[in-house]
C-alpha cells in the first residue's frame, strides 16, 4: 500500500510541475506575441510613412525598379542585409526572386526601434512568415 501511495504522490508531483512549466511557457509565448504585434503596429506606421511609395501597399514593389518585399527570397535569406538596408540604405545589384535590381535606396534616418518595427511588420505581412523577431538591440549591433 505504501508503494502505491508513494507512486501516486510522485506522479501527482510530476504532473503538477510539468503543468506549471507548460503554463509558464504559454505565458511567455503570449508575451512575445504581444510584443511582436505591438512592434508590427508601429512598423506599419513607419512603412506607410517611408516605404509605401516604392514598395507599394501590397509589398509587391515595381518590377525591375523597386524589389518586392512580399514573398521575397532576398528578405527571407538575407535578414541581416535587409536590416542594414533599412538602417543605412542600399546601392548596387541585388537579385530578388530571380530578378536583378540595381538601384539605390537612400538611408531613411530611422531609429533602431523604427527599423526593428518596420522589419517585424514586413517579415509578417503579405503572406511573409519570417519567424525572426527583431529588437532594437539587434539593430544597434549591426
Amino acid at each position: 500500500m505504501k508503494k502505491v501511495i508513494i507512486i501516486a504522490i510522485s506522479f501527482l508531483t510530476f504532473v503538477s510541475c510539468n503543468s506549471n512549466a507548460k503554463t509558464s511557457n504559454l505565458i511567455a509565448q503570449n508575451q512575445d506575441q504581444s510584443k511582436l504585434e505591438a512592434s508590427m503596429k508601429r512598423g506599419q506606421i513607419v512603412y506607410n510613412d517611408m516605404c509605401i511609395t516604392c514598395h507599394l501597399p501590397d509589398g509587391k514593389g515595381v518590377p525591375k525598379a523597386f524589389p518586392p518585399l512580399a514573398d521575397s527570397d532576398y528578405l527571407r535569406e538575407n535578414q541581416t542585409e535587409s536590416i542594414k538596408a533599412v538602417k543605412h540604405g542600399l546601392s548596387g545589384e541585388i537579385i530578388v526572386n530571380g530578378i536583378t535590381y540595381n538601384g539605390t535606396m537612400a538611408p531613411l534616418g530611422l531609429s533602431d526601434e523604427e527599423v526593428a518595427d518596420v522589419i517585424n511588420y514586413i517579415n509578417n505581412s503579405w503572406g511573409n512568415k519570417i519567424g525572426n523577431f527583431i529588437t532594437p538591440d539587434k539593430v544597434s549591433k549591426l
